[in-house]
């Protein structure tokens, strides 16, 4: 279970009315069984979170995720892993996190901090990169770890990719064919000392069709490609059996091309020339533990490109933006977790004017029954 309490410089419907121009744009959380994290004023229920797992047979461990809200509940994840593949193959299948980068196939009870780092919010959505597919990666025959892996997925991600089409008038723009999105990646990691170092690298790609004509406030979609590659480091100095420095970071660059759907003046919805975008960012954490039960740590965000180009003219829009967080902690044992987290977002605008959110999260987390060891 999490709840958390919220003090905010901003009232709630105005929070929720703010967007980062050409990146990230307000909308409803329709068809979702959950709020968005940490999301009122004063007191949120953030979510309980059911996890389920069992062996199936000598061939197939099963797994599910179902979190609960006072919005409903959903399933989040459900998926088969294989148990004894040859030659290191492993094979996955059903709904599951995707293993684009590294903080996205965490769960938020595992994060470091109260709030989504920005650029995985932007690129991947508040949800995240949560696909029905199929993945299939490989542990290479190696001294250190190194593994590969691939993901076909159906590529529903409304923040960046998207399959449904849509028709207003006379434009009508097809659904994408299924499935849509196709991930890649290569992670490794090795120890130098005490001191313990994981990297990857990600691609995505798949076809676009992002609908917001309903919304109320700036209605629009968009129909094209999009390609998304990421970059992520940890580095972990364990300076004894308790206390240790960690610090992670992840890179993403988005290339997304394609129509931009508006309505003129006489609300009929037109296609613009070719829009390209190319966007990126990045954040920055170090988080240390001083003793058995007490942790603290700093995040940095940064927006440092954000190019978009109507017909080859390019939009006047922000870039280099930034949010910063720090946070302490205390986690009596490891099935409970206080966070005290405090911090600025200045990457929101609001009709052009930029509208610094400032905040303060006292978070508790609470664990009943096994479970494993959270990743760090």
């Amino acid at each position: 279970v999490d709840t958390s309490l919220v003090g905010r410089n901003r009232k709630d419907e105005e929070y929720k009315s703010l967007e980062i121009p050409g990146l990230f744009h307000a909308h409803k959380h329709e068809g979702h069984g959950h709020a968005g994290l940490n999301e009122k004023r004063g007191f949120n229920l953030n979510y309980g979170e059911l996890y389920l797992y069992a062996p199936v047979d000598p061939y197939f461990d099963l797994y599910a995720t179902i979190p609960f809200s006072e919005e409903g509940s959903e399933l989040e994840e459900a998926y088969a892993v294989t148990r004894g593949l040859p030659f290191g193959f492993q094979l996955k299948v059903g709904k599951f996190r995707s293993s684009f980068g590294r903080l996205n196939a965490q769960h938020p009870h595992t994060w470091d901090f109260a709030t989504q780092p920005l650029i995985n919010k932007v690129f991947l959505g508040e949800d995240g990169l949560v696909e029905k597919g199929i993945g299939l990666n490989w542990l290479a025959p190696t001294p250190f770890y190194l593994l590969f892996g691939a993901e076909v997925l159906q590529g529903e991600n409304e923040q960046s990719f998207g399959t449904d089409g849509f028709e207003k008038g006379t434009v009508k723009v097809s659904d994408t064919r299924k499935p849509n999105l196709y991930v890649g990646y290569v992670k490794t990691s090795f120890d130098i000392g005490n001191l313990s170092l994981l990297a990857g690298l990600s691609y995505a790609q798949g076809k676009a069709r992002i609908n917001h004509l309903e919304d109320e406030d700036n209605p629009h979609a968009f129909a094209g490609k999009t390609k998304l590659y990421g970059l992520d480091l940890t580095a972990r100095y364990q300076i004894d059996s308790i206390r240790y420095i960690s610090l992670q970071g992840e890179y993403m660059y988005r290339d997304q091309k394609g129509i931009r759907y508006n309505f003129d003046q006489n609300s009929n919805l037109i296609g613009s020339p070719y829009i390209t975008k190319k966007q990126g960012g990045f954040y920055l954490q170090l988080v240390g533990r001083i003793n058995k039960q007490w942790r603290v740590g700093i995040q940095y965000n940064l927006i440092n490109k954000n190019t978009v180009k109507v017909d080859g003219t390019k939009e006047d829009l922000p870039k280099n933006l930034p949010a910063y967080y720090a946070m302490v902690e205390y986690g009596p044992t490891e099935f409970s977790r206080i966070r005290l987290q405090f911090g600025e977002n200045r990457a929101f605008y609001k009709d052009g004017v930029r509208k610094p959110v400032k905040e303060v999260i006292l978070q508790f987390n609470f664990a009943i029954g096994a479970h494993g060891a959270h990743p760090f």
